[in-house]
């Protein structure tokens, strides 16, 4: 019998579920939610990635630095597995830290070393598109989720299923604390 999840969406059971792994790209997810005028609670994001996709890993990618330790505290604790690029500046004082090719990297490596039966991504970035290709030619399941309204026409052309993450803002953004 089906349990209740806390996103209420019936969950499956432990013999329905699947082996699936998600690749965030921690820098087009912020960015992305930003834009739209809201904040990620990792806590619930977690949990709906569990629910949604019945992840069993879920890996953020993210330039590190180290003003940030209490929220990567915080994404831990939430389940995330976080995976550090070293950052540089840009030639304006921006932060660099592209984490592209370790996303791709592991996804890859998962791939053929621990056979999940499913792969979701979280970007809406393009440079993605021939890894999800690959992996969907190869027979696996992959899902695609956009932090940005704006997802890269090179992903849609995949055909990869696809959420768009602020549809599901409601239930994973972060609530102000509000304080008299």
């Amino acid at each position: 019998m089906p349990r209740r999840a806390f996103f209420n969406t019936t969950m499956l059971t432990p013999a329905e579920s699947k082996r699936s792994f998600a690749y965030i790209d921690g820098a087009n997810l912020h960015k992305g939610t930003v834009e739209l005028g809201w904040y990620v609670d990792y806590s619930r994001f977690y949990i709906w990635l569990h629910e949604k996709f019945r992840i069993e890993k879920a890996y953020i990618f993210i330039g590190h630095i180290s003003k940030y330790e209490s929220l990567y505290s915080k994404m831990r604790t939430a389940g995330f597995v976080l995976v550090f690029k070293e950052i540089t500046l840009g030639d304006h004082g921006q932060v660099k830290g592209n984490c592209d090719a370790d996303l791709v990297l592991y996804a890859i490596r998962d791939f053929y070393e621990s056979s999940p039966d499913q792969a979701v991504f979280v970007s809406s970035d393009g440079d993605f598109t021939s890894t999800i290709s690959f992996l969907m030619n190869k027979g696996l399941t992959v899902r695609l989720v956009s932090p940005s309204k704006n997802c890269s026409l090179l992903l849609l052309k995949t055909n990869v299923p696809l959420v768009y993450l602020n549809t599901q803002r409601d239930l994973i953004r972060l609530k102000p604390i509000f304080r008299p």
